[in-house]
């Protein structure tokens, strides 16, 4: 793997250079240097996210990674390490899509307009 790898990672999860290093265990030096190869996760999470990326858009995956799921938010869980958690996340993500849930009537319980 190179650094080339991890850049594809970290702009189709849209992570920062901080998150990535957290999610990879490494120094931004070991990054950029490419010394990625003792570093199984990489390909693995590649191969993860590419089947969501074609199924729901790199635009919406990168809005799900942050976004409060049923299980906790998907970029807690990969920082944190948790990948069995955010394979778990990707694979309701494929299934069900990104669920957005309303916090409530708008408006101070106004009907909406055309409703």
């Amino acid at each position: 793997m190179t650094s080339t790898a991890a850049a594809l990672l970290m702009d189709r999860l849209g992570l920062t250079e901080e998150e990535l290093c957290r999610v990879l265990g490494l120094d931004p030096l070991s990054v950029i240097a490419g010394e990625l190869e003792h570093k199984p996760q990489l390909p693995i999470l590649l191969a993860l996210t590419e089947e969501a990326a074609e199924r729901v858009g790199e635009d919406m995956l990168r809005r799900w990674l942050r976004a409060q799921g049923p299980a906790g938010r998907p970029l807690d869980h990969l920082v944190a390490g948790d990948f069995p958690s955010f394979e778990d996340d990707l694979g309701t993500l494929v299934d069900r899509g990104l669920v957005v849930r309303g916090g409530g009537e708008r408006g101070g319980g106004e009907p909406r307009a055309g409703g």
